[in-house]
């Protein structure tokens, strides 16, 4: 019965060990990307590219809508996901020149729920980004940009020469 009773205060410690561990990881894993935000609990997006007008998008009914009406529902998902983005370090701002890293303005902004994340340059070796979130700036990988909104194709003219 003791060895029994023993037994089972081993696994019950055992599990609370692991259960422990995933969520010092998990905690751990946040800590290294740009926000805490899980992306597909975002309910809504800002995003501003240079040269182009801003956009808005709020999930309705677990669909992304605009004030346009047409929505490219992939393209927010993507800009949610971007919270995600995996930081390989932080720094204060304070120590940049914020338009010698192209933040000043920022190449892009984006807002999530709340949370704005401004985009700059390249760094200068390394293939990574810099991104300003609050009063750090985080280094992300070079691709890590808000995307701009697909255009219409341009018309073409079919193989035979004709209109």
């Amino acid at each position: 019965m003791k060895t029994r009773l023993a037994g089972i205060l081993i696994l019950v410690l055992l599990i609370a060990a692991v259960a422990w561990q995933w969520h010092a990881d998990d905690a751990d894993a946040r800590a290294h990307t740009l926000t805490t935000l899980d992306p597909s609990s975002v309910e809504h997006i800002d995003v501003e590219l240079k040269g182009l007008p801003g956009q808005r998008f709020e999930r309705k009914d677990g669909h992304w809508a605009s004030a346009s009406g047409t929505v490219d529902e992939g393209r927010a998902e993507e800009l949610a996901s971007l919270a995600e983005t995996p930081v390989a370090s932080w720094k204060p701002a304070s120590d940049f020149d914020a338009a010698r890293i192209g933040l000043s303005p920022p190449i892009a902004v984006l807002v999530l729920d709340g949370t704005r994340l401004e985009f700059g340059e390249m760094t200068a070796l390394g293939k990574q980004r810099y991104v300003r979130v609050g009063e750090r700036i985080a280094f992300v990988p070079a691709q890590a940009l808000p995307r701009a909104p697909r255009t219409a194709s341009l018309p073409t003219t079919s193989s035979s020469g004709a209109p």
